[in-house]
C-alpha cells in the first residue's frame, strides 16, 4: 500500500514496482497532484498498480509487521479490509525544525532558509532535508554536510584570529 498523490507517492510506487507483486495506491482525491510525467509513469503500470481514488487508510493491522489496512471510501463512507505486507506513507515531507522557530529563519513550509549552507544566524549552518525541499537525497545531504562543516571551521578560524575564540 502506498498512500499519497504527489510526486513522493509516485516515486515510492515506482521504486516498489521493481520488488512488489502488487501495489495499491490510495489517494484521498479524484486526481493526483504529482507532475504529469510522474502520473503517466505510474498509471501505465496497470499490471501491478491499482489506484484507489477518493479514499484514505483508517487503520493499519498487524503487530510487529503490517498485515493489512482498512481503506475508507470518502464518498460512500464504506470501509474495506485489504491484506498487504507493508504500507508506505508518501504524503509529503515536513522537516523536523519546529525547535528552531524564533532562532533561525524558516520559510513558509518550515525549511531552514539558507544562503548556500549559511542560516540567518552567523556561525549556524544547515544541511540535509531540513533545508532541501527539492532533492531530499542522502548524497546531496552528505555534500551539504561537508560544506557546512567547512564553513563552520572557517567561521571558528576567523573568530580565533580575532581573539574571540
Amino acid at each position: 500500500i502506498v498512500v499519497g498523490g504527489g510526486d513522493s507517492a509516485m516515486e515510492e510506487t515506482l521504486a516498489l514496482y521493481k520488488f512488489a507483486s502488487k501495489i495499491t495506491l490510495v489517494h484521498r482525491r479524484d486526481a493526483f497532484r504529482a507532475s504529469k510525467i510522474m502520473q503517466d509513469r505510474v498509471l501505465s503500470l496497470k499490471d501491478k498498480v491499482k489506484v484507489v481514488w477518493n479514499s484514505t487508510v483508517t487503520k493499519v493491522n498487524g503487530d510487529k509487521f503490517v498485515t493489512g489496512v482498512v481503506i475508507k471510501d470518502l464518498k460512500s463512507g464504506k470501509e474495506k479490509k485489504v491484506d498487504c505486507g507493508g504500507m508506505f506513507l508518501a504524503i509529503g515531507h515536513i522537516p523536523n525544525t519546529s525547535f528552531l522557530k524564533g532562532f533561525v529563519e524558516l520559510d513558509g513550509h518550515e525549511y531552514i532558509v539558507v544562503d548556500g549552507v549559511k542560516t540567518s544566524v552567523p556561525g549556524v549552518y544547515a544541511a540535509g532535508d531540513v533545508m532541501d525541499n527539492v532533492y531530499r537525497q542522502a548524497i546531496t545531504s552528505a555534500g551539504r554536510g561537508c560544506m557546512a562543516a567547512l564553513e563552520a571551521e572557517k567561521f571558528l578560524e576567523e573568530l580565533q584570529a580575532k581573539g574571540k575564540y
